[in-house]
């Protein structure tokens, strides 16, 4: 048990890092919204479809227990968080995406309590206040229509996220890798008809790549099985270091500027998500 738990914490963290990158991605890419949706995913299903293919035994059977309700659901869920997404990074500034993005484990909690009936820790309620504090200082900034725009469709793709942590976690038997690759499928679809007609220059389709196979895929796959080791909380609780590093690799390669405020912010962010990781742990007490 300790174990599983251990190996869960790891693998969510792991995602973190690769999932960080996104915003890096999209600003790399420098192209239209349907076309970074609709180059990601064709990245992402190269990548992560020939894993399923080769990693799976009776690809039929899986796929048509996948193409039922809960399935179903998720594919849904995966395409709403896969297109808000993009289109947040787009209008908004990748710190304002992030500070969104926070509330990630207060409602992934909530949706958790009523589905699953799951219960939290006070420490993780402690914890929760403290990083609530650093993202009002973080989001301390005037906002444009563009902006405004921008953090409504960051709140969706976080609600998403939220609901896709705590579907995994409902039905285990789901193969979230193949529940990934249908979700994009649909997404590039929806996405080719509005993108533009021009051709990417290579250093575009390089970046799209890297945005659809270690974003879109790998991180995606690996936060939701990580996810299901761990409670719904907790999994979205460690998500929340994206906050910081998301921000962090645009400064370092475009100069994306970040005030004292998201500074001061995203630290008091950090440390209360090593403070509840470093802690031992305690009996969960209901929410």
């Amino acid at each position: 048990m300790l174990r599983s738990r251990l190996a869960g914490f790891i693998v969510v963290l792991i995602s973190t890092v690769l999932w960080s990158t996104a915003g890096l991605f999209v600003q790399m890419a420098d192209l239209d919204t349907w076309s970074v949706v609709a180059w990601r995913s064709l990245f992402s299903i190269l990548a992560l479809g020939v894993f399923w293919v080769v990693a799976t035994g009776n690809r039929a059977a899986t796929l048509q227990a996948t193409l039922r309700g809960p399935g179903m659901l998720a594919i849904l869920i995966g395409i709403v968080g896969g297109i808000s997404y993009i289109v947040a990074l787009q209008m908004t500034s990748v710190a304002n995406v992030m500070t969104v993005y926070a509330a990630l484990p207060f409602i992934a909690s909530a949706i958790a309590f009523f589905a699953l009936g799951e219960r939290v820790t006070t420490r993780f309620v402690v914890c929760g206040l403290i990083a609530s504090f650093g993202i009002l200082i973080m989001s301390g900034s005037a906002l444009s229509f563009n902006d405004i725009v921008g953090i409504v469709t960051a709140l969706v793709m976080t609600v998403s996220f939220a609901a896709a942590l705590v579907q995994a976690k409902r039905y285990p038997h789901l193969d979230m890798t193949l529940v990934t690759v249908l979700s994009t499928v649909a997404t590039g679809i929806i996405a080719l008809p509005l993108m533009k007609n021009s051709a990417p220059e290579p250093y575009q389709l390089l970046a799209c790549a890297l945005l659809g196979t270690l974003t879109t895929g790998v991180a995606n796959v690996l936060s939701l099985v990580g996810g299901r080791l761990i409670r719904s909380g907790e999994a979205a609780f460690l998500l929340l270091l994206d906050v910081v590093l998301g921000p962090l690799w645009v400064w370092l390669a475009f100069d994306e500027q970040v005030g004292m405020p998201a500074l001061i912010g995203g630290s008091i962010v950090m440390g209360a998500v090593t403070w509840y990781l470093v802690r031992p742990g305690e009996t969960a007490k209901t929410a």
